[in-house]
C-alpha cells in the first residue's frame, strides 16, 4: 500500500452529559451532548449549547478515544469525565457511535 492508499481507523463519538450532582450553573441537563465525527469536527443540536468548561475537560481524552485501543488499556473500559466546577459536578460520559476509515492525508 501506497501511502497515497493509506487509512485510518477513527471512531466518532459522542460526549453526553450522564448526570449533575450538583448545581448546574453552566445551563447543561442531563442526555445533552456534542458529537465529534470525521477526526476534527465537532457539532451540537440545533438550539442547544455545551459548556466551554466541561468540553475542556474532555478534551484531552477525545483523540485518544478516537482510536482503537488494545485489549486492557483503561482508556477503553473508562468513559467519563467529570467538569471541573466542583459546585456543579457534572459528569460527562464519552461514547463511541461509528468507526470511519479515513484517508490518512485528510485527517489533521
Amino acid at each position: 500500500m501506497s501511502s497515497d492508499d493509506a487509512v485510518t481507523d477513527l471512531y466518532d463519538l459522542r460526549v453526553v452529559v450522564e448526570r449533575i450532582e450538583g448545581r448546574s450553573v453552566c445551563g447543561l441537563a442531563p442526555g445533552d451532548y456534542l458529537e465529534l465525527t470525521e477526526s476534527s469536527r465537532i457539532t451540537i443540536p440545533p438550539g442547544k449549547h455545551f459548556c466551554l468548561y466541561a468540553l475542556a475537560a474532555c478534551l484531552p481524552l477525545l483523540p485518544a478515544k478516537q482510536r482503537p485501543l488494545p485489549d486492557g488499556d483503561w482508556l477503553a473500559r473508562d468513559c467519563h469525565v467529570a467538569c471541573p466546577d466542583p459546585d456543579e459536578r457534572v459528569i460527562l460520559r464519552i461514547e463511541r457511535t461509528a468507526r470511519r476509515r479515513i484517508p490518512t492525508g485528510d485527517l489533521t
